[in-house]
């Protein structure tokens, strides 16, 4: 079922693979696209291809990023150390490409992963867009569940933050949330009360087993962490993008925010929390292989 895509349309929540689903949307439509992909945990990962990443012209296998980069090199190196990283990558990279493309001139791209792939994602992210196109790496931080005794507890996700335009891009950070100062007593009365701009280690807890926001989905994210994404790096009005909705928390944030949202998940259960904590977006379904029309 074809997406309507005009400035006064609906949220779309849609079921299918997000490549099939994003083909269709234009260029630049998206202030602020969230990528948060299954981790590499040694699943296997379905192989798919995409236009917006082209070969070199003196090579077939060579990579060529948006601003004429090749990163074969970088990629063969990098699978000297990780024998699963060319599956995982083959997956990530061309929903990447097409996350870029999506983006507005002043947008920003957050790319959200676990310590397995976040040191090879962030070199190729660099080859792929451009160092200069890097703002951030963010942690996020948080304490809970089951923690080893024979190594340093692994406790945190690290969301690597790109943006389009360097020179051009949104960011306000007098909209974010803030939060306590950790040692209130080396400021001023007033800087107390008002509390500091988060930095960029975010020490945020999960959501609560018996917290209002859970919906039962295994790898929910927490609406303040999502949040603040959303406040930073877009407007109201704004159409803010998720290849990997899951439970739907980037668009129950977008949506309480004034953003409009299009979520994208392949797996119709998650299809089914997003039906009963978005009650007013539009539900569309888009078959393996069936790219949608506008």
């Amino acid at each position: 079922m074809p997406i309507d895509w005009t400035p006064a349309s609906s949220s779309v929540v849609a079921l299918g693979d997000n490549l099939d689903v994003t083909t269709g949307l234009p260029d630049g439509a998206f202030t602020l696209v969230y990528l948060d992909p299954p981790f590499n945990t040694g699943r296997s990962q379905t192989r798919r291809s995409t236009t917006s990443v082209r070969s070199a012209a003196d090579s077939v296998t060579a990579v060529t990023g948006f601003k004429g980069r090749q990163y074969e090199r970088i990629r063969g190196d990098l699978m000297r150390y990780d024998d699963r990283f060319d599956d995982y990558w083959s997956f990530l990279e061309p929903r990447l490409a097409e996350a870029w493309r999506l983006l507005a001139d002043d947008g920003t791209l957050y790319l959200h992963l676990d310590y397995r792939e976040a040191h090879y994602a962030k070199v190729l992210l660099d080859a792929l867009f451009g160092r200069e196109s890097f703002l951030n790496e963010i942690i996020w931080a948080y304490d809970y569940g089951a923690k080893s005794r024979n190594r340093w507890p692994t406790k945190h996700d690290t969301i690597l933050v790109y943006v389009k335009d360097p020179a051009s891009y949104h960011f306000d950070s007098e909209t974010v949330d803030r939060e306590p100062y950790m040692a209130p007593g080396l400021v001023t009365p007033e800087k107390v009360a008002r509390g500091k701009l988060p930095t960029d280690v975010w020490w945020h807890t999960i959501v609560s087993p018996t917290g209002r926001e859970k919906t039962g989905y295994p790898t929910q994210k927490p609406e303040g962490v999502l949040r603040r994404i959303v406040q930073a790096s877009s407007r109201e009005g704004d159409w803010v993008l998720d290849f990997f909705a899951g439970s739907g928390t980037t668009g129950a944030v977008a949506q309480a925010l004034g953003r409009r949202f299009v979520l994208v998940d392949q797996n119709p259960e998650a299809v089914e929390v997003m039906r009963g904590r978005l009650p007013e977006a539009r539900f569309v379904e888009v078959p393996p292989d069936e790219k949608t029309s506008f």
